[in-house]
């Protein structure tokens, strides 16, 4: 994520451009239709994409074709809905769309919708139909789960004996559950009633038939703006896989994932059976202070202050957690039905509710037997509340976390960047600034070919011990750049998979609702779209290869491609020239480290049975055909199970590594219980990690004199 005023210098550029003059003073009457939304909605995306994407591309005849195909691929993903007729009668649009966007023209949209929603209709007629009777499961048969392997139904026959398929193979997974169970409570009591195979049939089909239509319920609920957004987002999907038009509530739900905070009662919402239910109090939240809202509340209606109240009953979700949320301060009355049937209207005032899970926090690791403490860092992305200048920042709390782990005279530190998707370009640059002497951290170039190198301007270096840097598949962009930063410095050793995800692109957020002056037209939403591209100081580009690990250590998924590389529109990998820099010099030689963590690797029996389980999830993924016989179905589950077992024991068991709680979070705890029982429940699951037992012996290693 680049800086707001860089946002705003982007702004600037578009607004002085003629077309998008235009389009602003087009779009300035008193007047609204979801038409006239949808039409400056799509003329900005298209601006957009020509005036400021990373790699623009003419809106012509090939761009068209790949436009169809992603909006049929999203529109209908599993081939479920669209026959062949239908792709057949559709594609005299196939050539057409680059014409129609720039017209803001949606017959194709329309056409697509029209018959997706035929052919929904269709399978909503005949689902029940299908499920009232009992499936075979001697019969010989067979379902191919891969829709790359499969081609649309060539009529409406085939349609639906592709959902009797689905629906058979949803009650065989049900069927050979209850199975099971019922074999386990055989084992341990001989008084369990046994029944047979087809009660548990029907019941499993029953289960089945609540899915569905819970399923089509929310289906039902679906509306234009969802299909638009869709739509749009099968335009903006042919550029790259990181540009994305966010409606509103999208938009909403991004600003909260990158601040780490919203505005609300603080309980987490599910709909479930027709009905929203309170599935979660979050500890510290409005609701938990408040005390009456429960886990199990079926929220009825919603009031705004001393306003009459509004049903939600029959809502989409996300509508009535919108409908909820609000400012901090301002009072929401929930009417709920409790548990025990009775109705009662609740009052909370509205607060902020800090996600903690999101932020930065701390440990000390230690080997069984070592007078070795090591520091450990993790946080899920780099946040950012861009919306508040005070709001919290990553950079900040990891300095925080460095200089309480300093106080506490460690031997070495762990940066755990594991599944972290990136996030604020800014705080990467400035953590990464931490560890080294100023100079650079990474390069970044333009759609226009200019190069700008992002500096640590400090000299000062707030941790010159020993470091050691975990990745895997799922850490990506910013998690990349701090990554290659600290290899490229010799500054850290890199542990995890073989490469990173290999995302090295730059993305912004333009705001829609700044390009018209029209209220009525508000919200529009906003475009996240990639401008930059992420170059290494040693001139190589992140994009599709990633980072390399210095030391690979064996993880469940790697034997399954995944990655940038792996997406249908990757921008391509290059390099550039190197930027000027000095590397570190460590006391330490990487080869006999790395030479040392690999004979550790080879011959322990957790990786061991790390790489056969990773062969086992190989298996199961290329075998996309299952069979649809009971007999045979339960061979291969069973099978599976069995060669899970010990990855699963595996993963259960606590590790051989010893945690430490920092001095000054056991005086914090002793007044914030909230924040000790979060703290605790991520100290249970940093036990029973599989890799940092080897982490520690890396840096044992590193440390060894």
């Amino acid at each position: 994520m680049i800086k707001r005023k860089r946002l705003f210098a982007i702004i600037n550029i578009l607004i002085f451009t003629g077309a998008l003059v235009v389009l602003v003073l087009v779009f300035t009457n008193s007047k609204k239709s979801a038409d006239e939304k949808e039409q400056v909605i799509n003329s900005l995306t298209y601006l957009a994409l020509k005036q400021v994407h990373y790699h623009p591309q003419p809106f012509d005849d090939k761009l068209s074709e790949e436009i169809f195909n992603e909006t049929l691929k999203n529109f209908d993903p599993g081939k479920r809905f669209f026959t062949q007729d239908d792709v057949q009668r559709l594609s005299i649009y196939k050539y057409l769309l680059d014409d129609l966007i720039r017209n803001s023209n949606f017959s194709f949209l329309d056409a697509v919708i029209q018959t997706y929603q035929k052919r929904y209709s269709q399978v909503k007629d005949f689902y029940k139909q299908i499920l009232s009777h009992p499936f075979d499961f001697d019969k010989d048969e067979s379902i191919e789960l891969d829709p790359d392997k499969l081609d649309f139904p060539k009529d409406t026959n085939e349609l639906k004996e592709r959902w009797r398929k689905i629906f058979k193979y949803e009650t065989l997974i049900r069927l050979n559950s209850y199975i099971n169970l019922q074999e386990k409570a055989r084992k341990k009591s001989d008084t369990v009633k046994i029944k047979s195979v087809q009660e548990l049939e029907a019941k499993a089909r029953k289960e089945v038939m609540k899915q569905y239509d819970n399923w089509f319920e929310f289906m039902d609920k679906l509306n234009r703006k969802d299909w638009f957004s869709l739509y749009i987002n099968s335009i903006t999907g042919v550029f790259d896989p990181h540009t994305e038009y966010m409606p509103p509530k999208l938009k909403e739900d991004f600003d909260i994932y990158m601040s780490g905070k919203l505005e609300g009662i603080g309980a987490t919402l599910q709909y479930k059976d027709g009905e929203i239910k309170v599935v979660k109090i979050i500890p510290g939240g409005a609701a938990w202070k408040e005390g009456e809202l429960e886990v199990g509340d079926v929220i009825l209606k919603v009031a705004q202050g001393d306003k009459p109240p509004v049903s939600v009953v029959g809502w989409r979700l996300d509508d009535a957690v919108r409908l909820i949320r609000g400012p901090k301060g301002t009072k929401v009355r929930l009417t709920v039905r409790k548990v025990d049937g009775s109705i009662k209207e609740i009052s909370i005032i509205r607060d902020v509710v800090i996600i903690e899970e999101t932020y930065a926090r701390s440990a000390i690791l230690s080997l069984p037997g070592s007078k070795k403490r090591y520091g450990y860092i993790y946080f899920p992305n780099f946040y950012a509340d861009f919306n508040n200048p005070n709001g919290r920042r990553v950079y900040k709390d990891v300095k925080k976390e460095l200089e309480k782990l300093q106080k506490e005279h460690i031997d070495g530190l762990i940066i755990d960047l594991r599944n972290n998707g990136g996030g604020s370009l800014d705080d990467v640059i400035k953590i990464a600034g931490f560890f080294i002497n100023k100079g650079p951290i990474v390069q970044v170039r333009d759609r226009k070919g200019n190069v700008k190198v992002f500096q640590d301007p400090d000299a000062s270096i707030l941790y010159k011990g020993p470091m050691l840097v975990m990745v895997n598949e799922f850490s990506a962009s910013a998690s990349e750049i701090f990554a290659a930063a600290m290899q490229d410095y010799h500054r850290a050793v890199i542990m995890g998979s073989k490469h990173t995800h290999g995302k090295g692109t730059v993305q912004n957020i333009l705001n829609y609702d700044q390009f018209v002056t029209n209220k009525a037209l508000k919200p529009l939403g906003a475009l996240k779209i990639t401008i930059q591209k992420f170059y290494r100081i040693n001139g190589g580009s992140t994009q599709l290869k990633g980072v390399t690990s210095d030391i690979v250590v064996p993880d469940q998924f790697m034997f399954i491609k995944t990655g940038e590389r792996e997406e249908d529109y990757p921008l391509p990998w290059d390099k550039i020239k190197p930027a000027k820099y000095t590397v570190w010099k460590p006391h330490y030689k990487l080869d006999r480290i790395v030479a040392n963590a690999e004979k550790r690797i080879n011959s322990d029996s957790t990786f061991k049975i790390i790489t056969e389980y990773a062969h086992v999830l190989e298996q199961s993924r290329n075998n996309s055909c299952i069979p649809l016989q009971l007999d045979k179905y339960r061979q291969i589950q069973e099978k599976r199970r069995q060669n899970a077992k010990p990855f699963n024991r595996l993963r259960r068991a606590k590790k051989n590594i010893v945690i430490h709680i920092l001095k000054t979070d056991k005086q914090r705890f002793q007044t914030d219980t909230i924040a000790k029982i979060r703290y605790e429940d991520w100290l249970k699951n940093l036990r029973k990690d599989m890799y940092l037992p080897e982490a520690a012996n890396v840096l044992n290693d590193m440390t060894r004199r």
